[in-house]
């Protein structure tokens, strides 16, 4: 079933009788090429760049619960590739490119909007900091200029220039960044690696990973066994509990991470604004929400909710920023399971388990990765060597110590990246 304005146009002058559903609602087979554990964002790309690049079909991704139902839609929606450190930097560019093109490719509007984000400075570190990053950023090859104060108040004039604690000295922009759909994603991915022959197998949970002489040879679900020559971890806050059925001892703490909307208002922020002296990020979405968050809980949980400590919190960096947020009526608020690794990065690499994968660790970066990543994973999985633009980012950089990357600047403590 392919989308057009056309069909668009038909099906709402008929009732919206013509579609079909967008996906199969698969049911397990006994044995697969590849299974992937995890039907989020990552999953789904992974499975669906298995067919499409390497034509690898005979592929299932198994889910717990629904499609879509974890972090892939708990999350703040922002893409961009303003990375400042070799590693991180190549691969979101790569990831940045795979968005631009990513409806035409999917056939399916994710609703990229590239609004541009803008990273506020509040000093003169802070100004020769993103000097740094945005000569880092345009030396990679994609865009990034300073904006003077001046440039700052025509474009966002709602900001609090005037504060005595935090006063705003100029801003960092990426133009070619903005927000995607975060459901729509999930839906395109899902809809492409249906139609190419992938089973996609909801309320289906892998309760053990089966190894036999150093290899994978299967997993255990409440759907029965389904054996594998290759398995993919990629369950992102779970991934400690899912490899230790593996036997593995990952260097990953998860952690909530809390986000919000308020009451649907006429459009005020065109682009995703960043504050530099407190965790605070927002945009406003179609429907006319602000959807902005902060700081992780700063406890580690598997829990999809939060605590009110950092409601306030995030509450009280917003009002800093900007006064008008106090007027705006908070309408709802989620959580997400981040899996934070000690330097910031994520993992996307082999175990010593043959044909056992792994994609973990995307701390905050997770939803603008989601292209990139299931792209360098299914590279992976298909050819058994690393994607360029992925190839740093080995489980092994923390038992070793070579190519740890601190992107963040704050050491090996998960809960500050």
């Amino acid at each position: 079933m392919g989308f057009s304005g056309w069909r668009v146009l038909k099906e709402g002058l008929t009732g919206n009788k013509g579609w079909q559903p967008h996906w199969r609602d698969a049911t397990p087979k006994s044995e697969y090429d590849v299974v992937i554990i995890g039907g989020g964002g990552h999953g789904l790309s992974t499975a669906y760049y298995l067919a499409k690049n390497h034509g690898i079909t005979n592929v299932a991704v198994l889910e717990k619960g629904y499609l879509g139902g974890g972090n892939v839609g708990r999350n703040t929606t922002i893409v961009r590739a303003n990375y400042f450190l070799p590693g991180n930097s190549e691969f979101y560019s790569h990831s940045l490119k795979l968005w631009e093109n990513l409806e035409q490719d999917l056939n399916y509007n994710v609703m990229l909007s590239q609004r541009g984000q803008i990273m506020l400075f509040h000093s003169d570190g802070q100004r020769d900091a993103m000097a740094r990053r945005g000569n880092a950023i345009r030396n990679q090859g994609d865009d990034a200029e300073i904006l003077s104060v001046g440039a700052l108040k025509r474009m966002l004039p709602y900001l609090d220039y005037e504060q005595t604690r935090f006063p705003i000295y100029g801003g960092l922009m990426q133009r070619r960044a903005g927000t995607a759909r975060h459901d729509a994603v999930a839906w395109g991915y899902a809809r492409g690696a249906s139609e190419r022959g992938v089973d996609l197998i909801q309320n289906c949970e892998v309760t053990g990973i089966d190894r036999e002489g150093g290899r994978v040879t299967g997993v255990q679900t409440t759907r029965g066994a389904i054996r594998a020559k290759k398995v993919a971890i990629i369950v992102a806050g779970r991934s400690s509990q899912v490899a230790a059925m593996a036997g593995m001892r990952l260097p990953i703490e998860s952690h909530v991470l809390q986000a919000f909307v308020t009451e649907g208002l006429k459009p005020v922020i065109d682009h995703v604004v960043s504050f530099g002296m407190g965790h605070f990020y927002i945009s406003q979405s179609d429907k006319g929400g602000l959807v902005f968050g902060g700081d992780l809980d700063m406890y580690a949980s598997y829990a999809q909710r939060g605590n009110l400590p950092i409601v306030e919190h995030v509450m009280e960096a917003g009002m800093t920023l900007m006064p008008m947020i106090g007027k705006a009526k908070l309408l709802r608020s989620w959580g997400g399971i981040m899996d934070m690794s000690p330097d910031g990065s994520p993992i996307i690499d082999k175990t010593d388990t043959e044909g056992l994968f792994l994609n973990c660790g995307w701390c905050y970066g997770g939803f603008k990765a989601v292209p990139g990543s299931g792209y360098s994973t299914a590279h992976l999985i298909a050819t058994e060597t690393h994607h360029a633009p992925a190839a740093r980012y080995r489980l092994d950089r923390f038992r070793t110590g070579r190519g740890l990357m601190d992107e963040e600047g704050t050491g090996s403590q998960h809960n500050l990246h």
